[in-house]
């Protein structure tokens, strides 16, 4: 660590408060994919000394915390989301010890610390699999989804796997099946074991003894799958486009009703809330469900014992979120369950980039982002999101998604939006590292870096800062209440209320200037700072194309 880097980590320091256990309410994480952020040691990929190195750049975005994508032992099949070791950090990406700083240096800069919990499958190389798949009748036989073959030798039920295909593989050794909901190498766990949930729930806690604050739970929805291994039913053929696939899989032929969104998953999360508790950590789900996202949600972080938060997948569709779908989203989610906490999130590291995704012009790049922080709920920010990074362009014979792979051209994978931080624009790099990186550079990123949107007052950059400082000043926005959605025409509109102030909040999330009738009363205009539009004295609200309106009031 150097000594300028220590200065300006002692001129950032921050004190947590560990009796905060609703830390989470409200927060904005950060997403980092370590892979891709710094490279410290110079062999193209990223690593846990670079994300320590690179903290005080996000401290300098006023973030509540950061959750880092997988760093485990791994084979690296899915890039860490395949463990074979929950309790140890893979040599790629450095060493517990290097964990540990990263931990440290976060909590000096007051900024917690979640990781990425994969839970529902390991690694085929992982020591229980191993054992379990050995034989029949051994300690760990049941550790993992089994099942016989039906009578002509064709797999148990017609589940199918998200990377496509079936999800069952046949294993000569046992004679069986097992089931793998991702790739042929990622076996599913039987969490209908006990066994297997104390296990995970050891690994668990593990982390949290090490200064872990949360966790993010990958697939959380997958964990069980139905005891009896019933057929799912077809999906009709006009909701195929409503998937969390691609629709060139033919994963989006079906209901999955039976394979994943099991009733038993719910007293595993009461367990896991349970272990969480002592050490006043936090946990977001993420859902993998297209078509009843929103009301999983409810159902897992309701009532106040299971997970704080989850993210679905409404505003990582393909579509572009409109003041008529947000309202929409929101009304459902409130029918479903009001107590229920979203975390919302634009783009992450599975999806195309939102930018590339609903093609935004930087006006309508900055709405958007005025329109994430003032939403109720919490925030994830992807890395590079902060940078209005666009999706980048990796050509077939340097792609490394196996999903990519598998569905080209008509799919080209997730590599675009996992390429390397672009930090400065001095070599092709972009300051990532000083070898060839896992994945190109894009050269349309170089010129967003780091660096040079630091020296140019109307970057994205600087308007994320704002915007995040912008909530930080008003609670309202973090934790407060909030109104229906309301939307007219291409104007999305709502309330956000706490402690006695109420702030409006309009956005005109289209092209062309529209109008609106402001509420009765007293007002005050407020973000001027994020282009908020002027207040006029007839009561009627007169938006530009992509612009917002952000007010105040005592609250009656």
């Amino acid at each position: 660590m150097t000594s300028e880097f220590k200065e300006m980590q002692a001129d950032m320091a921050v004190q947590l408060d560990p009796a905060d256990k609703d830390w989470w309410r409200g927060a904005v994480i950060y997403q980092i994919y370590p892979r891709s952020y710094q490279d410290s040691n110079g062999d193209g990929i990223g690593d846990l000394t670079g994300i320590a190195q690179r903290l005080p750049h996000i401290a300098s975005l006023g973030v509540d915390a950061i959750w880092i994508s997988p760093f485990f032992t791994s084979p690296m099949k899915d890039f860490g989301y395949d463990v074979s070791d929950y309790c140890d950090v893979d040599p790629m990406f450095g060493t517990l010890a290097d964990f540990d700083t990263v931990v440290e240096t976060a909590h000096g800069l007051g900024i917690r610390v979640m990781i990425d919990l994969v839970l529902s499958h390991t690694s085929d190389q992982h020591p229980w699999f191993a054992e379990s798949r050995a034989s029949r009748d051994n300690a760990k036989a049941d550790w993992y989804v089994w099942a016989d073959p039906k009578p002509d030798g064709t797999p148990p039920n017609n589940w199918l796997s998200i990377f496509g295909g079936s999800a069952w593989q046949w294993d000569g050794r046992r004679e069986q099946y097992y089931l793998h909901n991702f790739l042929v190498s990622q076996p599913d766990l039987n969490f209908h074991n006990m066994e297997v949930q104390d296990a995970l729930l050891d690994a668990t806690r593990f982390w949290l003894q090490r200064g872990v604050d949360g966790f993010r739970l990958d697939t959380i929805n997958f964990y069980f799958a139905d005891k009896e291994l019933r057929d799912n039913p077809a999906l009709a053929p006009e909701k195929r486009n409503d998937s969390i696939a691609p629709s060139v899989n033919p994963y989006n032929h079906q209901v999955h009703l039976y394979s994943k969104n099991q009733p038993e998953n719910l007293e595993f999360l009461k367990r896991f809330r349970a272990t969480l508790e002592p050490f006043g950590a936090a946990a977001v789900g993420e859902v993998g469900d297209a078509q009843r996202g929103l009301e999983i949600m409810a159902e897992y972080t309701s009532g106040g014992d299971k997970v704080q938060m989850c993210y679905p997948f409404e505003l990582l569709q393909p579509a572009r979120l409109t003041a008529s779908s947000a309202v929409e989203t929101f009304a459902r989610l409130n029918a479903a369950a009001p107590d229920a906490w979203p975390c919302w999130a634009y783009s992450n590291h599975d999806v195309t980039r939102h930018v590339t995704r609903w093609d935004l012009s930087p006006a309508a790049a900055r709405a958007y982002t005025t329109l994430l922080v003032c939403m109720r709920g919490s925030v994830c920010i992807y890395q590079g999101e902060e940078l209005g990074l666009p999706e980048a362009e990796v050509p077939f014979d340097e792609l490394q998604d196996p999903y990519g792979i598998e569905f080209w051209p008509e799919y080209k994978g997730r590599d675009g939006c996992r390429t390397p931080m672009v930090w400065e624009p001095s070599n092709q790099n972009g300051g990532f590292s000083s070898a060839k990186p896992w994945l190109p550079v894009s050269h349309d990123h170089l010129q967003r870096s780091v660096a040079s949107q630091e020296k140019d007052p109307g970057a994205i950059l600087h308007h994320y800062r704002r915007a995040l400082a912008f909530r930080r000043m008003h609670p309202a926005l973090i934790t407060g209440a909030s109104s229906a959605m309301q939307s007219e025409g291409d104007v999305l509109w709502f309330t956000r209320t706490q402690d006695g102030r109420e702030i409006f909040c309009a956005f005109n999330l289209g092209d062309t200037p529209a109008t609106l009738e402001m509420p009765d009363g007293g007002w005050r205009q407020i973000g001027t700072e994020l282009g908020s539009a002027a207040l006029s004295g007839d009561g009627r609200l007169h938006l530009a194309a992509w612009q917002t309106c952000l007010a105040e009031r005592d609250a009656e």
